[in-house]
C-alpha cells in the first residue's frame, strides 16, 4: 500500500506582513473607487504574513515577463534541492530510490521541466520518470499526490516523489486594479514542499482511494490570461462558494469507500481562504478545529497554492501524527473548478 510520507516545507526569507500589505494598498491605490472593499477583503482573509522571494520593493516592480522567468528558475534551482534531501531524509530513502518525480508549479515556467535539472543535479536515476503539472493551480498539490498513488499502485515497488514549488510573488501586476487580483495580492504566498510516496513501507497516510471532479461550467472561474506581461490572475466572485457543489463529491468518494465524510479523524484540505475552510465545515457537518492544520497554513504563509496540502499535512506530522488506522481526507481545489481528493489511514510502518 502506498504510504505518503512527512513532507518537507521550505518558505522564502523576505517576510510581508497583513499591516504592510494593507498599508501598501492605501498608498499604491489611494484613489481606487472600491479601495475600502479591498481592504476588508484582505483582512478577512485571515494571512498574518507571508514569505517572498524578494524584497517588497523588488517584488513590486516589473521588470518584463523574461526576467521575472529567470528569477522563478534561477530560485527554484537555489532552493528546491535542499527540499528535496529532506523529504528523502524523512522516507529513508536516497535519490536512486525514486522511480518518478511529480513537480507541481503554476507561477513559472521552464521547458525542459525541472525534473531535467533535478534528475542531473541531484543524481537521480537517468530512467527516472517525469512527471511535470503546471496548469492545475492550487489543486495541483492533491493532483500530485494522486497521480504519485496511481503510479505506485500500478508499480507496487516503486516510489515518487512530489515537489510543489509556487512562487506566486512573481505574478504581481502592478497594473491590475480589479478586485479580485488586489484581494489576490493580499493572500498569496512562495512556498516549496516535497514528499516521498512509498510503495512499500514508510510512515504516514496509507492511501487507498482518490479521485476529481469538475465542477461543470466554472472553467473562467479561476484563470490566467496570459499577456506580454505574463500571468494575469482571474478569480470570479464566485469561488468562495465553491464548498457548496464540490461538499457532495467529498462525501461521495468518502461513501464509495464506506466511510462517513463527516466522522473522520482527519482533514488535509487546500486553504483557498476562510470561507473555504468554513463552508466546508459547515457542509461536512465537521467542527472548525478539525481544519486546524489548513488554518495554520493559511495564517502564517497565506495561500502558498500547491505546496498547502503538503504543509498543513507536515503539521499534522509535527502533532505527533495520528493514532493508527486513523481515517483521513486530503484535497485540493484549483481552477476547472477541480477537487483532486484523497482518501488514507495513518500507519506506523516498520522499515
Amino acid at each position: 500500500m502506498a504510504t505518503l510520507c512527512r513532507p518537507a516545507v521550505s518558505v522564502p526569507e523576505h517576510v510581508i506582513t497583513r499591516a504592510d500589505t494593507l498599508e501598501l494598498a492605501r498608498t499604491l491605490h489611494a484613489d481606487h473607487p472600491q479601495l475600502e472593499l479591498a481592504l476588508r477583503l484582505i483582512e478577512n482573509t485571515g494571512v498574518q504574513k507571508r514569505h517572498i522571494v524578494q524584497p517588497i520593493e523588488d517584488t513590486l516592480k516589473h521588470p518584463g515577463l523574461d526576467a521575472r522567468n529567470a528569477r522563478y528558475e534561477a530560485e527554484a534551482k537555489a532552493r528546491v534541492p535542499e527540499v528535496v534531501r529532506r523529504a528523502l531524509d524523512a522516507a529513508e530513502l536516497r535519490t536512486r530510490d525514486i522511480d518518478v518525480i511529480i513537480y507541481v508549479s503554476c507561477t513559472g515556467f521552464m521547458m525542459p521541466s525541472l525534473t531535467a535539472w533535478l534528475i542531473n543535479e541531484m543524481e537521480f536515476d537517468s530512467d527516472t520518470r517525469q512527471i511535470p503539472i503546471a496548469q492545475l493551480g492550487c489543486a495541483a498539490g492533491g493532483a500530485a499526490v494522486n497521480r504519485a498513488h496511481d503510479f505506485c499502485t500500478a508499480y507496487p515497488d516503486a516510489n515518487a516523489l512530489i515537489v510543489a514549488c509556487e512562487f506566486c510573488s512573481l505574478c504581481y501586476q502592478p497594473t491590475d486594479l480589479g478586485i479580485g487580483n488586489l484581494l489576490s495580492n493580499g493572500l498569496f504566498g512562495d512556498g516549496i514542499a516535497a514528499a516521498v510516496v512509498r510503495g512499500r513501507g514508510g510512515t504516514g497516510v496509507s492511501l487507498e482511494r482518490n479521485r476529481s471532479y469538475l465542477v461543470p461550467d466554472t472553467e473562467d472561474w479561476i484563470a490566467y490570461e496570459v499577456r506580454s506581461t505574463g500571468f494575469h490572475f482571474q478569480l470570479d466572485k464566485r469561488v468562495p462558494g465553491t464548498m457548496e457543489p464540490l461538499a457532495p463529491a467529498l462525501k461521495e468518494l468518502a461513501a464509495l469507500h464506506g466511510w462517513d465524510a463527516s466522522q473522520l479523524d482527519f482533514y488535509i484540505i487546500h486553504a483557498g481562504g476562510p470561507r473555504i475552510l468554513d463552508d466546508l465545515s459547515k457542509f461536512l457537518g465537521v467542527p472548525s478545529e478539525a481544519f486546524r492544520f489548513s488554518r495554520a497554513t493559511l495564517t502564517e504563509y497565506g495561500n502558498i497554492a500547491s505546496a498547502v496540502v503538503l504543509d498543513a499535512l507536515r503539521r499534522m506530522f509535527e502533532e505527533g501524527g495520528n493514532r493508527d488506522a486513523a481515517c483521513g481526507l486530503l484535497a485540493g481545489f484549483g481552477p476547472g473548478i477541480t477537487a483532486e481528493m484523497s482518501l488514507g489511514r495513518w500507519r506506523q510502518h516498520e522499515q
